[in-house]
């Protein structure tokens, strides 16, 4: 996670915290937390670096829907990560 932006680390935690999410869906969540609406041109190619370093699967929900998950790899980072958060702040 460390060679992560903090946008893309918060697209993980979005996607950890959904059941496949679609980009879409995805989109809505990071916009409700974001002050600046994040567009398409910025939210997908975010995603495709996290396919790149494969932290998040891609796959068809039809044949205009992606959905995004994390993979095991993905999961253990976000972990990872959590527990150095912890060790910081109790909140």
């Amino acid at each position: 996670m460390d060679q992560l932006t903090g946008f893309q680390r918060d697209l993980v935690y979005v996607i950890a915290g959904k059941d496949r999410p679609s980009g879409q869906e995805i989109l809505d969540d990071i916009n409700s937390y974001i002050d600046q609406p994040v567009t398409h041109g910025r939210l997908y190619p975010n995603l495709d670096t996290l396919v790149e370093k494969e932290l998040v699967e891609k796959g068809q929900l039809d044949r205009r829907t992606n959905y995004y998950a994390l993979t095991p790899k993905g999961r253990r980072v976000l972990q990872r990560r959590q527990e150095w958060v912890d060790q910081y702040v109790d909140v």
